[in-house]
């Protein structure tokens, strides 16, 4: 069973945040009183995936990420945040964290969001070990609107730019992260017609009316197109769905400290952040996101989400 280490001086927190993976999840808790604290526990047991706060004393959420990138590559960290610590979450996400969830929502989106970095974590060795003689490669894939789908294309997208040398095994997590939200947008937002802002009023709706439409005609008939192409220097990778596209001008800066709090502009933050360029098209029904080679990376070029 994967351990997760919560990591949190405030008691109350902690005990909330373990206890609604403990019993929605199949995970196993240990827990840590600050930054400090969790790094003596992950001396003693490595632990699969470390979820944290960001303030805290000795060690705030910042530099535990640094430590355990550091030390720990292969461990993913997910930030839990407040309001306040804006500037620092974004800071930890491009140091090295894999995910966030605010702390207002860890009801609604903490499972969720443990669950999707955890599989992105996952690796067949022995895929990776075959992959890394690859020289170049180009695939496409067209899916319909599943979620079990979307997750092994994830497994099978990002393990092709770690294969090829272009992200170490802990950008490989995040490009995956990436990878996941762009495919949920394209299958909620983009063939679903789901808005997002329907999620900040009512999460079980925002859901319910998903499962409804994909069953529902014309959105169930839609389907995402994804092509990715491998090279020494990058992967690129492109996502296209058959919805109406989207007003790219009209939706609020996800890098903007002021919005990290909304649900609505989570999933280009994390793209914007992991990858090095993304890009939609003049439609706004397809994203183009380029990861160079670690040693490669100079910058990033990037657009808005849905």
């Amino acid at each position: 069973m994967p351990t997760v280490l919560v990591v949190d001086d405030s008691a109350t927190d902690r005990i909330l945040a373990g206890g609604l993976l403990a019993d929605r999840g199949d995970f196993d808790i240990e827990y840590a009183v600050d930054g400090s604290d969790a790094i003596v526990k992950m001396e003693l047991h490595v632990p699969d995936i470390v979820l944290t706060d960001m303030d805290m004393p000795e060690l705030n959420g910042l530099e535990l990420v640094a430590v355990i990138r550091k030390a720990y590559p292969l461990v993913p960290v997910v930030l839990m945040t407040a309001r306040g610590s804006e500037e620092l979450t974004l800071k930890a996400l491009r140091a090295g964290a894999s995910s966030y969830v605010p702390k207002r929502q860890l009801n609604t989106e903490l499972l969720d969001t443990v669950n999707q970095v955890y599989s992105a974590a996952r690796e067949d060795r022995g895929r990776i070990r075959l992959m890394r003689r690859m020289t170049e490669q180009q695939v496409q894939f067209t899916i319909e609107n599943d979620h079990e789908l979307i997750s092994s294309l994830v497994q099978y997208l990002k393990d092709g730019a770690a294969g090829m040398g272009i992200c170490d095994e802990g950008e490989r997590v995040r490009t995956g992260v990436a990878l996941q939200e762009a495919l949920t947008n394209a299958c909620l937002h983009g063939n679903l017609e789901v808005d997002s802002a329907l999620r900040e009023v009512d999460h079980r709706q925002y859901y319910e009316l998903a499962r409804t439409r994909m069953t529902q005609p014309p959105y169930s008939l839609r389907r995402i197109h994804v092509s990715a192409r491998y090279s020494p220097e990058a992967a690129v990778f492109c996502i296209r769905d058959e919805g109406p596209g989207f007003n790219r001008e009209s939706l609020p800066d996800p890098t903007d400290p002021t919005n990290i709090e909304r649900p609505c502009g989570r999933g280009l933050l994390l793209m914007q952040t992991f990858m090095d360029e993304v890009k939609y098209n003049e439609a706004g029904n397809e994203v183009t996101m380029i990861k160079r080679h670690r040693g490669l990376s100079t910058g990033r070029n990037q657009g808005p989400e849905r």
